[in-house]
Formats: C-alpha cells, sequence, structure tokens
C-alpha cells in the first residue's frame, strides 16, 4: 500500500506543504499541476520552496495558493549553537524576503503571535518565542526618545487555546489587529510532521496563515488575510508526529527486513491495524520526543534570533555602533 494511501486511512493531517508535496508527487509518479518546487543547498541546511501557482495547484495539494518555504537543518536537533545561529540567519533571510513580497516596510509595525499552549511542551514552541525577542510598541509610545530613529513597532501576543480561554483564537486576534493596527502579523505555532526526521529539524515559514490545531485533527478558524484583514506570516516546527506515521514506518521496515515474508498491506487490513492500535486515543494519537522540552527551548530561541534579525536591522545596528568601554 502506498504511504498517501495509509496516511489517509490512518487519519495522518500532514502541515508541512514539502511533505504533502512529496506524498502528491510520489502518489502520480508525475508532477503536480499548478505547483512549483525550487531547492538551495546550504551548508547546514536544505531549503525547499513550494510555490502553489493556482487552483489548480490548491485543489490538488489541499492547501492555499501561496509561497511555503521549508528549512531542513537536522544539526538544529543536537547542542550546536554556531549552526542554530547559522540557521537563525537563514530563517531571517526568507522572513525578509516574504515581509517584501507584501511590501511592508523597514518601519512598518509588526504583530508577533504565539499560538499553543503553555502547559502542553510539544505545543508550547509558540508561547516561548514570544519571550525570545525584543518588543518595541510601548517603549516608542512611551520614551520614544530612548529609541534609535527609525525602530520598528513590534507587539507580541500569546492568545492561549481554546480549552482555556473559551474564546477562539482567531476572535481574540482580530479584535487586536483592529485595535493596534499592524501591518502583518507574523504566527509561530508547532506542526505535526509526516516523518520523523523532521521533528525539531523543519522550519516551514509560509505567507498563507495557519489553521491551528489542525495537524492533530483539531482544526479551528483559521489565522490569515481572509480572517485578520492583512498578511499573516507563519512559522512553525514540527514537535510531534501521528502514531499513524510509526506504524507505517514499522511495517515498511520488516517488508524491507525480511523481503521473503508475504506481508501484504492491503487497504483492509491497513484499516483494521489503524483502526485497532489507535482505538484506546479514539484513533488521533500524537507522539513526541522525551527530549521535547530541550528541543523546544533551542528552537524558541532560534526563531527568536530570526525575528530580531528581520524586525530590528535599526536597533542592531545602533547597538552595534555603541563603542564598549
Amino acid at each position: 500500500m502506498q504511504r498517501a494511501e495509509f496516511y489517509q486511512l490512518a487519519g495522518v493531517i500532514l502541515d508541512l506543504a514539502v511533505e504533502a508535496h512529496a506524498l502528491l508527487r510520489g502518489a502520480t509518479q508525475q508532477e503536480v499541476p499548478g505547483v512549483r518546487e525550487d531547492k538551495e543547498q546550504y551548508p547546514n541546511a536544505t531549503v525547499t520552496t513550494i510555490t502553489i501557482m493556482n487552483a489548480i495547484g490548491e485543489q490538488a495539494m489541499g492547501k492555499p495558493q501561496g509561497t511555503y518555504i521549508t528549512i531542513d537543518a537536522p544539526a538544529l536537533r543536537s547542542e550546536n549553537p554556531p549552526v542554530h545561529e547559522e540557521i537563525a540567519g537563514l530563517l531571517a533571510q526568507k522572513l525578509k524576503l516574504l515581509l517584501q513580497k507584501w511590501h511592508v516596510g523597514p518601519a512598518d509595525p509588526v504583530l508577533v503571535v504565539g499560538l499553543g499552549n503553555w502547559e502542553a511542551t510539544p505545543d508550547s514552541l509558540g508561547p516561548k518565542v514570544i519571550n525570545q525577542f525584543t518588543v518595541t510598541r510601548h517603549l516608542l509610545k512611551y520614551v520614544p526618545q530612548n529609541m534609535p530613529p527609525g525602530t520598528r513597532p513590534v507587539s507580541a501576543l500569546a492568545p492561549g487555546v481554546l480549552g482555556t480561554t473559551g474564546i477562539e483564537t482567531a476572535e481574540i486576534l482580530k479584535g487586536v489587529v483592529e485595535k493596534t493596527r499592524p501591518r502583518v502579523m507574523i504566527a509561530v505555532d508547532a506542526l505535526a510532521a509526516g516523518d520523523l526526521q523532521r521533528i525539531g529539524s523543519s522550519i516551514q515559514i509560509t505567507d498563507t496563515g495557519i489553521s491551528p490545531g489542525s495537524g492533530v485533527g483539531n482544526q479551528r478558524t483559521g489565522i490569515n488575510q481572509q480572517t485578520m484583514g492583512i498578511p499573516v506570516i507563519a512559522i512553525g516546527i514540527p514537535t510531534v508526529v501521528h502514531a499513524g506515521v510509526i506504524i507505517y514506518e514499522a511495517l515498511s521496515q520488516i517488508q524491507q527486513a525480511f523481503p521473503n515474508v508475504n506481508l501484504q498491506l492491503n487497504q483492509a487490513v491497513a484499516q483494521n491495524l489503524a483502526r485497532n492500535v489507535l482505538a484506546p486515543f479514539g484513533g488521533n494519537l500524537t507522539v513526541t520526543p522525551k527530549e521535547v522540552d530541550d528541543l523546544v527551548h533551542n528552537l524558541a530561541w532560534v526563531i527568536g534570533n530570526a525575528l530580531n534579525r528581520t524586525l530590528h536591522a535599526t536597533l542592531l545596528q545602533a547597538k552595534a555602533a555603541i563603542p564598549l568601554h
């Protein structure tokens, strides 16, 4: 049975466009109409840009038209500060490209939103990013004399989750946008991967916004240009995989290790297997590595560093110009 078919039967949802594209192209054995893929190679990362160009590509991919940039950097999972710094710079470079695409100027106000749940470590990436970069909107309002000319107003918010607040996240953000009037929103969230190797090592940046909870089958109102009234750039990193992914990988390795074993994974067998194994969890079980605390901490630092480089060029230049005594 093809991976795409098994994932569909097991209820696996792919947040990463690069995975959805590879799965679709593998299933059809041909290029996907209306979708373009470009690759770049860096010393410690591979960057894949998926562009969904029209309605045909949108329908095939099941994702909105727009740009999806994925940075694959396995070294993100290790304690390697120089490489983390390098990936932060690469992420900042790609963020700047999307801001330029939407004609966001160097002094235009930006709202950064950390989506997710503080209390659930795999889902806490967004809220933890909020503490990792510089917020300036209040400083420009109350002590503007202390800020270098051209400093960008940046505000930040971690709105929590529906189960805690009782309010749809999109409703909270819509109210904040109407009051603070940012030029663009940058939303950070944890994602679900379709490949174990991508946990904590792939960063997706897209200008199509985000649907909170979609990767774990708990989709809420989308946070995008249509609902917010401003461009929404989403940064996401997978911190979990659906258990169906692990089931498929285990069966595939058994088939490879024992080619003489007559293991036929047809639709009926796959459906029963997924249903029976995941039945205690309603068919929706996600898995995360035990070192997820350290992983999320490092990833939040990388994103925060990239946000500072992207949004605060004036502040960084002013800081660098201060003489050391």
